[in-house]
């Protein structure tokens, strides 16, 4: 009820806020007060706003106020710069107009009901006095106590004046010290509430094993305030927030699982200390509620190959699952993307034999160095197979075991496969005593194999472990 009431305020509050704004708020829609912006956007929820304006100043101290600020400015963040300016006090006025704030701030006042007849359009006016404006307000009219409803009827409300701390747009007020005339004045402060994130669409050509990349930032704004031609700048990276001790009980950070082995190329990319930046080539307006997205990457013909994957955990027995498919490919300047990626979510294509593309996949990717070997996994492959049995376990001694491990890998596809099967949990001291086919060591506690398994076919692997547990 209160929605659809406030909503029929809102046609009733225009005409008298018009009348006042000239010596209370501005007027909601006037030109964005805002100068030269600009704007670094990191990964991790926060932003640098950096607001440059021309200020007319009196000699001596007086108030300065700077709307257009974001509403969820981090106030203890700001600073204002200028030549012979001195910062006395500063506020942040939050409270933003909206017709339940107006009816909230109208407790204990007079106000005006305009009722219209829907009969004879004929208007009636009546003053009331508000009591309550908790989930509806409630009305003294006269000696009845009335509560405005939702009923169909049209009601206006009309108030005398608007509470000065109220503003239609988010709004800095500061107290500064000045030697007077038109200052160039610089407002410096952090916000949350603008972001951005990477995504990328990729188009896998499998009979010529190639992909094309095109990478977007997709740029949003949750702060309240339109950043009108701004000059953005991206940070890829994730800047600590606070807290200078690190903190062991914060969850561990894992991979994503996409990097098979980090890269370690460079290129002419700007750095800031670790991170790198992606400045827009143009100018752009971030409305507020807004979703932009701009391209940052667009490579053609990159090389990449289709490959099957699983992974065993230790003692691990399991009836036939699917393999997961994988795409591999590399970000190195010779035969890759030639670039480095920062973390967001790839989005895998491929032509269908009509030659439409159609979503295969998607994976979360980390952030990726220049140079590296990479897998993104888009799924489970239909037809693709993997059974492991714990064949035979026997107790060595007090302290050694040895395992015999079985994998069968099934390939229901027209077409030899090869499929990179993976043993974790080989920590301790685990030495494989027998393998039917030779595989690598590829850390301390895992193994990989790759098995050729015939088209409409099956391959077996045995491996036997000899370990503590």
């Amino acid at each position: 009820m209160r929605a659809a009431m406030l909503f029929s305020l809102g046609a009733a509050l225009a005409a008298p806020l018009l009348a006042q704004s000239a010596t209370t708020v501005a007027v909601p829609g006037e030109a964005n007060a805002q100068g030269d912006v600009a704007v670094t956007i990191y990964q991790n929820g926060q932003s640098l706003v950096q607001d440059s304006r021309q200020m007319a100043m009196p000699a001596g101290r007086s108030k300065q106020e700077f709307p257009d600020v974001s509403a969820m400015i981090r106030a203890e963040t700001v600073t204002l710069t200028g030549p012979g300016i001195g910062i006395v006090e500063q506020n942040f006025d939050y409270d933003l107009l909206t017709p339940a704030k107006l009816m909230e701030k109208a407790v204990g006042q007079t106000v005006t009901l305009v009722r219209t007849n829907p009969a004879t359009g004929a208007e009636s006016r009546v003053q009331a006095k508000v009591l309550a404006a908790n989930g509806g307000v409630v009305l003294q009219i006269g000696n009845t106590i009335e509560v405005l409803r939702d009923d169909g009827l049209p009601v206006r409300v009309i108030f005398d004046k608007v509470p000065p701390n109220l503003r239609a747009r988010p709004t800095l007020s500061v107290t500064v010290e000045s030697k007077g005339g038109n200052v160039p004045a610089t407002l410096t402060y952090l916000t949350p509430g603008l972001g951005w994130t990477s995504d990328y669409v990729t188009l896998f050509d499998d009979a010529k094993q190639t992909i094309d990349v095109q990478g977007w930032v997709t740029l949003t704004n949750n702060t309240g305030t339109d950043y009108r031609n701004a000059d953005v700048l991206l940070v890829a990276g994730d800047p600590n927030s606070g807290g200078g001790r690190r903190n062991w009980q914060m969850p561990w950070n894992g991979s994503s699982g996409t990097i098979d082995t980090p890269g370690t190329e460079s290129n002419d990319r700007e750095r800031l200390g670790d991170y790198y930046l992606y400045p827009l080539a143009e100018r752009t307006t971030i409305a507020n509620a807004q979703q932009k997205q701009v391209s940052f990457l667009d490579v053609t013909a990159a090389p990449a190959r289709r490959a099957y994957e699983y992974n065993n955990g230790w003692l691990s027995s399991n009836e036939a699952v699917s393999a997961s498919s994988v795409l591999k490919f590399s970000t190195s300047r010779s035969g890759g993307l030639g670039d480095q990626l920062p973390a967001g979510t790839m989005r895998v294509y491929m032509r269908d034999k009509r030659g439409d593309p159609q979503f295969i996949g998607e994976s979360m990717i980390e952030a990726t160095p220049m140079g590296s070997q990479m897998s993104i996994r888009t799924g489970e492959a239909f037809d693709v197979k993997v059974k492991s049995v714990v064949v035979e376990r026997t107790r060595l001694g007090s302290n050694r075991w040895k395992t015999r491990m079985q994998y069968e890998v099934s390939n229901a596809r027209n077409e030899a496969i090869t499929v990179d099967l993976g043993q974790d949990g080989l920590w301790g001291d685990v030495r494989i005593s027998e393998q039917s086919l030779i595989g690598k060591r590829v850390s301390a506690d895992r193994i990989e194999w790759n098995i050729p398994v015939p088209a409409n076919g099956r391959a077996v692997l045995t491996a036997t472990f000899d370990s503590r547990y």
